[in-house]
Order: structure tokens, then C-alpha cells, then sequence
């Protein structure tokens, strides 16, 4: 399983035409093979940045996502709406402690 999660900080200017649109693709994104989980959170100390945490039973389904239509329908769209450059992380679990 593979967690990604992405950090991206927007315009004040902008901030709303994400959450439109993240909110108008989600359902999409959550039904692409191998999607577990999606998720979007805040930061409570930077009102403009946003992260979206997903979960992929494989590294092979993200990858496969990223080189979807949706994905490049979705992500160029996004990426208009930025300040800087967004941060991308690929996680696997080595250890839960309960």
C-alpha cells in the first residue's frame, strides 16, 4: 500500500476555485483502480495551503492514475491556481504501533 500525499499552497484569489474543483472530481478520483482512500486537509497555520492524502493498494495503481485522461484533465487545471510549486510524497507503512 502506498500513501501520497501532496502539499500545495494556493493564491487567496484561488483558494475556492480548488475546493470547487477538487470537490467536482473527487468522486472520480476515488473510483480509479486501486484508490483506497482519499482525503483533503488544511493547515491550520497557512490558510491557503492544502494537502490531499490518497492511499493506493499499489505503487502500480498510482502510477497508473497519473498517466490517466482524469489525471490530465484534473491536474493541469490545478496547477494553474498555485503560488509555488507543490511537494509530493509516495509513503509506505514499516511499522504500526498500536
Amino acid at each position: 500500500m502506498i500513501q501520497r500525499i501532496v502539499r500545495m499552497e494556493f493564491k487567496e484569489s484561488t483558494i475556492e476555485a480548488f475546493e470547487s474543483l477538487f470537490s467536482a472530481y473527487q468522486q472520480q478520483i476515488r473510483q480509479q483502480p486501486g484508490c483506497q482512500a482519499l482525503e483533503l486537509h488544511g493547515d491550520p497555520s497557512h490558510p491557503y495551503v492544502r494537502y490531499t492524502q490518497s492511499r493506493w493498494e499499489s505503487e502500480q495503481a498510482l502510477n497508473a492514475y497519473r498517466k490517466s485522461i482524469l489525471f490530465g484533465e484534473v491536474w493541469p487545471r490545478t496547477k494553474e491556481l498555485f503560488v509555488g510549486r507543490p511537494q509530493a510524497f509516495s509513503l509506505f507503512l514499516i511499522r504500526k504501533i498500536p
